[in-house]
Protein backbone atom coordinates (compact mmCIF):
# COMPACT_ATOMS: atom_id res chain seq x y z
CA UNK A 1 0.00 0.00 0.00
CA UNK A 2 1.65 3.20 -1.19
CA UNK A 3 1.08 6.56 0.45
CA UNK A 4 0.10 8.68 -2.60
CA UNK A 5 -2.71 6.37 -3.77
CA UNK A 6 -6.49 6.27 -3.50
CA UNK A 7 -6.25 2.98 -1.58
CA UNK A 8 -4.14 4.54 1.15
CA UNK A 9 -6.36 7.65 1.23
CA UNK A 10 -9.41 5.48 1.94
CA UNK A 11 -7.46 3.39 4.47
CA UNK A 12 -6.15 6.43 6.32
CA UNK A 13 -9.50 8.25 6.31
CA UNK A 14 -11.11 5.20 7.93
CA UNK A 15 -8.34 4.86 10.53
CA UNK A 16 -8.36 8.61 11.20
CA UNK A 17 -12.10 8.73 11.93
CA UNK A 18 -12.12 5.54 14.01
CA UNK A 19 -9.03 6.43 16.03
CA UNK A 20 -10.33 9.84 17.06
CA UNK A 21 -13.72 8.32 17.89
CA UNK A 22 -11.82 6.12 20.38
CA UNK A 23 -9.64 8.86 21.82
CA UNK A 24 -11.32 8.50 25.24
CA UNK A 25 -10.63 4.75 25.29
CA UNK A 26 -6.88 4.48 24.97
CA UNK A 27 -6.70 0.69 25.13
CA UNK A 28 -9.12 0.21 22.25
CA UNK A 29 -7.43 3.00 20.28
CA UNK A 30 -4.06 1.24 20.54
CA UNK A 31 -5.60 -2.04 19.41
CA UNK A 32 -7.21 -0.29 16.44
CA UNK A 33 -3.91 1.31 15.38
CA UNK A 34 -2.10 -1.98 15.88
CA UNK A 35 -4.61 -3.86 13.70
CA UNK A 36 -4.46 -1.11 11.07
CA UNK A 37 -0.66 -1.30 11.05
CA UNK A 38 -0.70 -5.04 10.39
CA UNK A 39 -3.29 -4.61 7.63
CA UNK A 40 -1.07 -1.94 6.10
CA UNK A 41 1.99 -4.21 6.23
CA UNK A 42 0.12 -7.33 5.15
CA UNK A 43 -1.32 -5.54 2.13
CA UNK A 44 2.01 -6.12 0.38
CA UNK A 45 2.48 -9.78 1.45
CA UNK A 46 0.49 -11.16 4.38
CA UNK A 47 3.03 -13.94 4.98
CA UNK A 48 5.57 -11.49 6.42
CA UNK A 49 3.16 -10.35 9.12
CA UNK A 50 4.41 -13.40 11.06
CA UNK A 51 8.01 -12.18 10.70
CA UNK A 52 7.08 -8.74 12.03
CA UNK A 53 5.13 -10.22 14.93
CA UNK A 54 7.86 -12.73 15.74
CA UNK A 55 10.56 -10.05 15.74
CA UNK A 56 8.49 -7.87 18.05
CA UNK A 57 7.63 -10.71 20.43
CA UNK A 58 11.29 -11.67 20.67
CA UNK A 59 12.36 -8.11 21.52
CA UNK A 60 9.53 -7.79 24.03
CA UNK A 61 10.70 -10.89 25.91
CA UNK A 62 14.35 -9.85 25.59
CA UNK A 63 13.55 -6.46 27.14
CA UNK A 64 11.86 -8.09 30.14
CA UNK A 65 14.73 -10.55 30.62
CA UNK A 66 17.34 -7.79 30.37
CA UNK A 67 15.52 -5.70 32.96
CA UNK A 68 15.23 -8.61 35.38
CA UNK A 69 18.86 -9.74 35.09
CA UNK A 70 22.19 -8.24 36.02
CA UNK A 71 25.92 -8.64 35.60
CA UNK A 72 27.25 -11.03 32.98
CA UNK A 73 23.83 -12.59 32.40
CA UNK A 74 22.47 -9.18 31.42
CA UNK A 75 25.34 -8.61 28.98
CA UNK A 76 24.87 -12.04 27.43
CA UNK A 77 21.16 -11.48 26.92
CA UNK A 78 21.84 -8.15 25.23
CA UNK A 79 24.47 -9.68 22.94
CA UNK A 80 22.17 -12.59 22.11
CA UNK A 81 19.21 -10.30 21.39
CA UNK A 82 21.25 -8.07 19.08
CA UNK A 83 22.76 -11.13 17.37
CA UNK A 84 19.35 -12.68 16.70
CA UNK A 85 18.00 -9.41 15.29
CA UNK A 86 21.02 -8.99 13.02
CA UNK A 87 20.92 -12.68 12.09
CA UNK A 88 17.35 -12.41 10.82
CA UNK A 89 18.24 -9.26 8.89
CA UNK A 90 21.35 -10.93 7.42
CA UNK A 91 19.41 -14.02 6.36
CA UNK A 92 16.78 -12.12 4.40
CA UNK A 93 18.91 -9.26 3.12
CA UNK A 94 22.50 -10.46 2.82
CA UNK A 95 22.56 -14.26 2.56
CA UNK A 96 22.77 -14.49 -1.23
CA UNK A 97 25.11 -11.48 -1.35
CA UNK A 98 27.60 -13.27 0.90
CA UNK A 99 27.19 -16.53 -1.03
CA UNK A 100 27.80 -14.73 -4.34
CA UNK A 101 30.89 -13.01 -2.93
CA UNK A 102 32.24 -16.26 -1.50
CA UNK A 103 31.64 -18.00 -4.83
CA UNK A 104 33.65 -15.31 -6.64
CA UNK A 105 36.53 -15.75 -4.19
CA UNK A 106 36.52 -19.54 -4.60
CA UNK A 107 36.45 -19.24 -8.39
CA UNK A 108 39.39 -16.83 -8.28
CA UNK A 109 41.31 -19.37 -6.17
CA UNK A 110 40.24 -22.23 -8.45
CA UNK A 111 38.37 -23.81 -5.53
CA UNK A 112 34.91 -23.60 -7.05
CA UNK A 113 32.23 -25.33 -4.98
CA UNK A 114 28.46 -25.68 -5.23
CA UNK A 115 27.15 -23.38 -2.51
CA UNK A 116 23.53 -23.34 -1.29
CA UNK A 117 21.54 -20.50 -2.85
CA UNK A 118 18.11 -19.63 -1.52
CA UNK A 119 15.23 -17.88 -3.25
CA UNK A 120 14.56 -15.28 -0.56
CA UNK A 121 12.08 -12.42 -0.89
CA UNK A 122 13.25 -9.30 0.93
CA UNK A 123 10.49 -8.17 3.31
CA UNK A 124 9.66 -4.50 2.98
CA UNK A 125 10.91 -2.43 5.88
CA UNK A 126 12.89 -5.21 7.58
CA UNK A 127 15.90 -2.92 8.13
CA UNK A 128 13.74 -0.30 9.81
CA UNK A 129 11.79 -2.47 12.22
CA UNK A 130 14.92 -4.50 13.01
CA UNK A 131 16.84 -1.35 13.94
CA UNK A 132 13.96 -0.20 16.13
CA UNK A 133 13.99 -3.55 17.93
CA UNK A 134 17.76 -3.35 18.47
CA UNK A 135 17.56 0.22 19.78
CA UNK A 136 14.81 -0.83 22.20
CA UNK A 137 16.75 -3.70 23.82
CA UNK A 138 19.96 -1.63 24.00
CA UNK A 139 18.15 1.33 25.58
CA UNK A 140 16.62 -1.01 28.16
CA UNK A 141 20.07 -2.47 28.88
CA UNK A 142 21.54 1.02 29.28
CA UNK A 143 18.60 1.92 31.56
CA UNK A 144 17.63 4.81 29.32
CA UNK A 145 14.06 3.49 29.35
CA UNK A 146 12.20 0.94 31.48
CA UNK A 147 11.07 -2.29 29.81
CA UNK A 148 7.62 -2.21 28.25
CA UNK A 149 5.23 -4.33 30.28
CA UNK A 150 2.29 -3.99 27.89
CA UNK A 151 2.79 -6.16 24.78
CA UNK A 152 0.35 -3.96 22.84
CA UNK A 153 2.52 -0.88 23.39
CA UNK A 154 5.68 -2.52 22.05
CA UNK A 155 3.87 -4.18 19.16
CA UNK A 156 2.38 -0.80 18.20
CA UNK A 157 5.76 0.94 18.56
CA UNK A 158 7.49 -1.53 16.22
CA UNK A 159 4.68 -1.75 13.65
CA UNK A 160 3.13 1.76 13.65
CA UNK A 161 2.21 2.06 9.97
CA UNK A 162 3.32 5.63 9.11
CA UNK A 163 7.00 4.76 9.67
CA UNK A 164 6.93 0.96 9.33
CA UNK A 165 8.30 0.33 5.84
CA UNK A 166 10.67 3.24 5.18
CA UNK A 167 11.21 5.10 8.42
CA UNK A 168 12.01 7.37 10.04
CA UNK A 169 13.58 5.14 12.68
CA UNK A 170 11.65 6.14 15.78
CA UNK A 171 13.18 5.74 19.25
CA UNK A 172 11.19 3.96 21.93
CA UNK A 173 12.09 6.70 24.42
CA UNK A 174 10.37 9.24 22.17
CA UNK A 175 7.30 7.27 21.04
CA UNK A 176 6.29 5.07 23.98
CA UNK A 177 5.61 7.97 26.41
CA UNK A 178 3.19 9.39 23.82
CA UNK A 179 1.10 6.21 24.08
CA UNK A 180 0.51 6.97 27.75
CA UNK A 181 -0.97 10.39 27.07
CA UNK A 182 -4.40 11.16 25.74
CA UNK A 183 -3.92 12.25 22.10
CA UNK A 184 -4.90 15.77 21.14
CA UNK A 185 -5.47 16.91 17.54
CA UNK A 186 -4.57 20.56 17.97
CA UNK A 187 -4.89 23.04 15.15
CA UNK A 188 -1.10 23.30 15.12
CA UNK A 189 -0.73 19.53 14.66
CA UNK A 190 -3.44 19.56 11.98
CA UNK A 191 -1.77 22.37 10.03
CA UNK A 192 1.67 20.81 10.47
CA UNK A 193 0.45 17.41 9.33
CA UNK A 194 -1.41 18.69 6.27
CA UNK A 195 1.53 20.79 5.12
CA UNK A 196 3.93 17.85 5.46
CA UNK A 197 1.60 15.50 3.58
CA UNK A 198 1.21 17.98 0.72
CA UNK A 199 4.96 18.63 0.65
CA UNK A 200 5.68 14.92 0.46
CA UNK A 201 3.10 14.37 -2.27
CA UNK A 202 4.62 17.19 -4.34
CA UNK A 203 8.19 15.94 -3.98
CA UNK A 204 7.31 12.32 -4.72
CA UNK A 205 4.66 12.47 -7.44
CA UNK A 206 5.97 15.50 -9.34
CA UNK A 207 9.65 16.30 -8.77
CA UNK A 208 11.07 12.81 -8.13
CA UNK A 209 8.86 11.20 -10.76
CA UNK A 210 9.65 13.46 -13.70
CA UNK A 211 13.37 13.58 -12.88
CA UNK A 212 13.49 9.78 -12.72
CA UNK A 213 11.35 8.90 -15.73
CA UNK A 214 12.56 11.55 -18.16
CA UNK A 215 16.25 11.77 -17.26
CA UNK A 216 17.74 9.50 -14.58
CA UNK A 217 16.27 6.12 -15.58
CA UNK A 218 17.01 6.29 -19.32
CA UNK A 219 20.53 7.68 -18.82
CA UNK A 220 21.56 5.18 -16.14
CA UNK A 221 19.96 2.33 -18.10
CA UNK A 222 22.24 2.93 -21.11
CA UNK A 223 25.13 5.21 -20.07
CA UNK A 224 27.31 3.95 -22.96
CA UNK A 225 25.07 5.58 -25.57
CA UNK A 226 24.07 8.66 -23.59
CA UNK A 227 25.68 12.03 -24.24
CA UNK A 228 28.22 13.05 -21.64
CA UNK A 229 26.24 16.21 -20.92
CA UNK A 230 23.22 14.10 -20.02
CA UNK A 231 25.43 11.90 -17.82
CA UNK A 232 26.60 14.97 -15.94
CA UNK A 233 23.03 16.23 -15.56
CA UNK A 234 21.72 12.80 -14.55
CA UNK A 235 24.18 12.36 -11.70
CA UNK A 236 23.01 15.66 -10.19
CA UNK A 237 19.40 14.77 -10.89
CA UNK A 238 19.68 11.37 -9.25
CA UNK A 239 20.93 12.89 -5.99
CA UNK A 240 17.93 15.22 -6.08
CA UNK A 241 15.61 12.32 -6.91
CA UNK A 242 16.82 10.28 -3.93
CA UNK A 243 16.38 13.27 -1.64
CA UNK A 244 12.90 14.13 -2.93
CA UNK A 245 11.79 10.50 -2.92
CA UNK A 246 12.98 9.62 0.57
CA UNK A 247 12.27 12.94 2.26
CA UNK A 248 8.79 12.76 0.70
CA UNK A 249 8.12 9.48 2.47
CA UNK A 250 9.45 10.94 5.72
CA UNK A 251 7.29 14.06 5.31
CA UNK A 252 4.15 12.01 4.70
CA UNK A 253 4.97 9.62 7.56
CA UNK A 254 5.57 12.47 10.00
CA UNK A 255 2.46 14.29 8.75
CA UNK A 256 0.22 11.20 9.01
CA UNK A 257 1.53 10.51 12.54
CA UNK A 258 0.78 14.13 13.50
CA UNK A 259 -2.79 13.78 12.20
CA UNK A 260 -3.18 10.73 14.45
CA UNK A 261 -1.89 12.68 17.46
CA UNK A 262 1.77 11.59 17.57
CA UNK A 263 4.88 13.65 16.95
CA UNK A 264 7.92 12.32 15.09
CA UNK A 265 11.18 14.17 14.88
CA UNK A 266 12.40 15.69 11.64
CA UNK A 267 14.29 13.29 9.37
CA UNK A 268 15.72 15.74 6.80
CA UNK A 269 16.88 19.31 7.31
CA UNK A 270 18.08 20.92 4.06
CA UNK A 271 21.08 18.60 3.53
CA UNK A 272 22.08 20.11 0.19
CA UNK A 273 22.86 23.40 1.95
CA UNK A 274 25.46 21.71 4.18
CA UNK A 275 28.96 23.16 4.06
CA UNK A 276 30.68 19.99 5.29
CA UNK A 277 30.19 16.24 5.16
CA UNK A 278 29.66 16.12 8.91
CA UNK A 279 26.93 18.72 8.62
CA UNK A 280 25.36 16.90 5.68
CA UNK A 281 25.08 13.66 7.66
CA UNK A 282 23.58 15.60 10.55
CA UNK A 283 20.85 16.71 8.15
CA UNK A 284 20.32 13.67 5.89
CA UNK A 285 18.25 10.71 7.15
CA UNK A 286 18.73 12.04 10.66
CA UNK A 287 17.10 9.06 12.33
CA UNK A 288 19.60 6.65 10.71
CA UNK A 289 22.62 8.92 11.24
CA UNK A 290 21.87 9.32 14.94
CA UNK A 291 21.14 5.57 15.24
CA UNK A 292 24.55 4.72 13.77
CA UNK A 293 26.16 7.27 16.09
CA UNK A 294 24.46 6.03 19.27
CA UNK A 295 24.45 2.27 18.69
CA UNK A 296 27.42 1.61 16.41
CA UNK A 297 29.96 4.44 16.58
CA UNK A 298 29.76 4.71 20.36
CA UNK A 299 29.84 0.94 20.67
CA UNK A 300 33.21 1.13 18.89
CA UNK A 301 34.29 3.59 21.63
CA UNK A 302 33.83 6.52 19.31
CA UNK A 303 33.21 9.16 21.97
CA UNK A 304 34.82 12.54 22.46
CA UNK A 305 37.72 11.00 24.33
CA UNK A 306 38.54 8.85 21.33
CA UNK A 307 41.48 10.21 19.37
CA UNK A 308 44.11 9.28 16.86
CA UNK A 309 43.81 6.42 14.42
CA UNK A 310 41.06 4.71 16.45
CA UNK A 311 38.71 7.65 15.92
CA UNK A 312 39.28 7.57 12.15
CA UNK A 313 38.87 3.78 12.16
CA UNK A 314 35.53 4.08 13.95
CA UNK A 315 34.27 6.75 11.56
CA UNK A 316 35.24 4.61 8.58
CA UNK A 317 33.67 1.42 9.96
CA UNK A 318 30.46 3.23 10.87
CA UNK A 319 30.02 4.62 7.37
CA UNK A 320 31.12 1.35 5.77
CA UNK A 321 28.43 -0.57 7.65
CA UNK A 322 25.99 2.25 7.00
CA UNK A 323 26.61 1.76 3.30
CA UNK A 324 26.08 -1.99 3.59
CA UNK A 325 22.79 -1.31 5.44
CA UNK A 326 21.51 0.38 2.28
CA UNK A 327 21.81 -2.72 0.15
CA UNK A 328 23.47 -6.08 -0.45
CA UNK A 329 25.86 -4.93 -3.16
CA UNK A 330 29.51 -3.93 -3.31
CA UNK A 331 28.44 -0.59 -4.78
CA UNK A 332 26.82 0.32 -1.45
CA UNK A 333 29.88 -0.85 0.47
CA UNK A 334 32.15 1.37 -1.62
CA UNK A 335 29.68 4.24 -1.31
CA UNK A 336 29.90 3.95 2.47
CA UNK A 337 33.70 3.68 2.29
CA UNK A 338 33.90 6.90 0.24
CA UNK A 339 31.92 8.80 2.84
CA UNK A 340 33.90 7.21 5.68
CA UNK A 341 37.18 8.33 4.10
CA UNK A 342 35.71 11.75 3.33
CA UNK A 343 34.54 12.27 6.92
CA UNK A 344 37.92 11.13 8.24
CA UNK A 345 39.85 13.49 5.95
CA UNK A 346 37.51 16.33 6.83
CA UNK A 347 38.03 15.71 10.57
CA UNK A 348 41.82 15.53 10.05
CA UNK A 349 41.96 18.80 8.09
CA UNK A 350 39.74 20.63 10.58
CA UNK A 351 41.81 19.40 13.51
CA UNK A 352 45.08 20.48 11.91
CA UNK A 353 43.65 23.83 10.80
CA UNK A 354 42.33 24.55 14.28
CA UNK A 355 45.72 23.69 15.79
CA UNK A 356 47.47 25.94 13.26
CA UNK A 357 45.18 28.90 13.99
CA UNK A 358 45.57 28.42 17.74
CA UNK A 359 49.35 28.34 17.49
CA UNK A 360 49.35 31.37 15.22
CA UNK A 361 47.12 33.33 17.58
CA UNK A 362 49.30 32.45 20.56
CA UNK A 363 52.43 33.54 18.69
CA UNK A 364 51.01 36.84 17.43
CA UNK A 365 50.56 39.63 20.03
CA UNK A 366 47.25 41.51 19.78
CA UNK A 367 47.32 44.91 18.10
CA UNK A 368 46.73 47.78 20.50
CA UNK A 369 43.51 49.74 20.13
CA UNK A 370 43.68 53.31 19.00
CA UNK A 371 41.94 54.32 22.22
CA UNK A 372 40.49 52.47 25.18
CA UNK A 373 37.19 50.85 24.30
CA UNK A 374 37.67 51.21 20.55
CA UNK A 375 35.95 48.53 18.44
CA UNK A 376 38.10 45.84 16.84
CA UNK A 377 38.19 45.73 13.04
CA UNK A 378 35.45 43.55 11.48
CA UNK A 379 36.22 39.98 10.51
CA UNK A 380 37.09 39.23 6.92
CA UNK A 381 33.60 38.32 5.72
CA UNK A 382 34.80 37.76 2.15
CA UNK A 383 37.16 34.95 3.22
CA UNK A 384 34.42 33.48 5.43
CA UNK A 385 32.00 33.40 2.51
CA UNK A 386 34.67 31.92 0.26
CA UNK A 387 35.40 29.21 2.82
CA UNK A 388 31.70 28.40 3.25
CA UNK A 389 31.17 28.22 -0.51
CA UNK A 390 34.22 26.00 -0.98
CA UNK A 391 32.99 23.67 1.77
CA UNK A 392 29.52 23.50 0.23
CA UNK A 393 30.88 22.95 -3.29
CA UNK A 394 33.16 20.08 -2.25
CA UNK A 395 30.49 18.48 -0.04
CA UNK A 396 27.75 18.71 -2.64
CA UNK A 397 29.87 17.24 -5.41
CA UNK A 398 31.28 14.47 -3.27
CA UNK A 399 27.70 13.48 -2.46
CA UNK A 400 26.41 13.66 -6.04
CA UNK A 401 29.43 11.90 -7.57
CA UNK A 402 29.29 9.12 -4.98
CA UNK A 403 25.57 8.72 -5.69
CA UNK A 404 26.58 7.03 -8.96
CA UNK A 405 27.66 4.07 -6.82
CA UNK A 406 24.25 4.18 -5.16
CA UNK A 407 22.38 3.97 -8.47
CA UNK A 408 24.56 1.64 -10.57
CA UNK A 409 23.95 -2.14 -10.57
CA UNK A 410 27.63 -3.10 -10.21
CA UNK A 411 31.15 -1.69 -9.98
CA UNK A 412 31.83 -2.06 -13.70
CA UNK A 413 28.80 0.08 -14.48
CA UNK A 414 30.14 2.78 -12.12
CA UNK A 415 33.50 2.98 -13.90
CA UNK A 416 31.77 3.00 -17.30
CA UNK A 417 29.56 5.87 -16.19
CA UNK A 418 32.50 7.92 -14.91
CA UNK A 419 34.55 7.25 -18.05
CA UNK A 420 31.79 8.31 -20.41
CA UNK A 421 30.82 11.34 -18.30
CA UNK A 422 34.40 12.60 -18.20
CA UNK A 423 34.92 12.10 -21.92
CA UNK A 424 32.90 15.27 -22.55
CA UNK A 425 31.60 13.94 -25.85
CA UNK A 426 28.11 15.13 -26.66
CA UNK A 427 25.87 17.77 -25.20
CA UNK A 428 22.45 17.67 -23.58
CA UNK A 429 19.90 15.54 -25.38
CA UNK A 430 17.64 14.26 -22.58
CA UNK A 431 17.94 17.31 -20.33
CA UNK A 432 15.13 19.82 -20.88
CA UNK A 433 14.55 23.26 -19.35
CA UNK A 434 11.72 21.77 -17.26
CA UNK A 435 13.98 19.06 -15.80
CA UNK A 436 16.75 21.60 -15.20
CA UNK A 437 14.27 23.81 -13.34
CA UNK A 438 13.08 20.92 -11.16
CA UNK A 439 16.62 19.82 -10.31
CA UNK A 440 18.07 23.27 -9.68
CA UNK A 441 14.94 24.43 -7.86
CA UNK A 442 15.03 21.47 -5.48
CA UNK A 443 18.60 22.41 -4.54
CA UNK A 444 17.93 26.16 -4.34
CA UNK A 445 15.06 25.85 -1.84
CA UNK A 446 17.49 24.13 0.55
CA UNK A 447 18.97 27.56 1.27
CA UNK A 448 15.69 29.00 2.53
CA UNK A 449 15.19 29.33 6.31
CA UNK A 450 14.70 25.98 7.99
CA UNK A 451 11.61 26.99 9.98
CA UNK A 452 9.33 27.82 7.05
CA UNK A 453 6.98 24.92 7.77
CA UNK A 454 6.66 25.88 11.42
CA UNK A 455 5.94 29.50 10.50
CA UNK A 456 3.39 28.47 7.87
CA UNK A 457 1.70 26.09 10.34
CA UNK A 458 1.50 28.88 12.93
CA UNK A 459 -0.17 31.16 10.37
CA UNK A 460 -2.73 28.48 9.53
CA UNK A 461 -3.64 27.87 13.17
CA UNK A 462 -6.00 30.84 13.24
CA UNK A 463 -7.60 30.07 9.88
CA UNK A 464 -11.23 28.81 9.70
CA UNK A 465 -11.87 25.11 9.23
CA UNK A 466 -12.89 25.50 5.59
CA UNK A 467 -9.44 26.91 4.83
CA UNK A 468 -7.89 23.61 5.93
CA UNK A 469 -10.30 21.77 3.66
CA UNK A 470 -9.54 24.03 0.71
CA UNK A 471 -5.82 23.73 1.30
CA UNK A 472 -5.91 19.95 1.41
CA UNK A 473 -8.40 19.48 -1.41
CA UNK A 474 -6.95 22.14 -3.67
CA UNK A 475 -3.39 20.97 -3.03
CA UNK A 476 -4.22 17.37 -3.86
CA UNK A 477 -6.06 18.38 -7.03
CA UNK A 478 -3.14 20.51 -8.25
CA UNK A 479 -0.63 17.77 -7.46
CA UNK A 480 -2.83 15.23 -9.25
CA UNK A 481 -3.01 17.48 -12.32
CA UNK A 482 0.74 18.08 -12.35
CA UNK A 483 1.69 14.51 -11.50
CA UNK A 484 1.75 11.38 -13.65
CA UNK A 485 -0.63 8.45 -13.94
CA UNK A 486 0.32 5.93 -11.24
CA UNK A 487 3.02 6.09 -8.59
CA UNK A 488 6.33 4.20 -8.49
CA UNK A 489 7.41 2.55 -5.21
CA UNK A 490 9.60 4.60 -2.92
CA UNK A 491 13.32 4.01 -3.37
CA UNK A 492 13.92 3.16 0.28
CA UNK A 493 11.38 0.31 0.24
CA UNK A 494 14.27 -1.96 -0.82
CA UNK A 495 16.29 -1.07 2.29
Amino acid sequence: MLFPTATFAFFFFTVFIASWALRERMGWRKLLLLAASYVFYGWWDWRFMALLAGSTAFNYLAGLLIADSSGKLRQRVVVAAVAVNLGVLALFKYYNFFIDSLTDVLVALDWQRDLPFLEIILPIGISFFTFQGISYVIDVSRRHIPPVRSPVDLFLYISFFPQLVAGPIVRASHFLPQLERKPDLSRTALAWGLLLVLSGMLKKTVIAHYIAVDLVDPVFAQPDIAASGDLIAAHYAYAVQVYCDFSAYSDIAIGVAALLGYRFRRNFDRPFAAASLQQLWQRWHISLSTWLRDYLYRALRGDKRDAGWRMYRNIFLTMLLGGLWHGANWTFVLWGAIHGIGLGLERFVKTRWHAFKTARADATPPLPSRRPGAAQPPADTASAWAGAFTGWFVTFHLFTLSAIFFRSPDIQAVWSYYAKMLSFTGGFEALTPFLLLLTAGAVAVQFLPGNLFERAADKLCDAPAFVFGLMLGGGLVLIDIAGPEGVAPFIYFQF
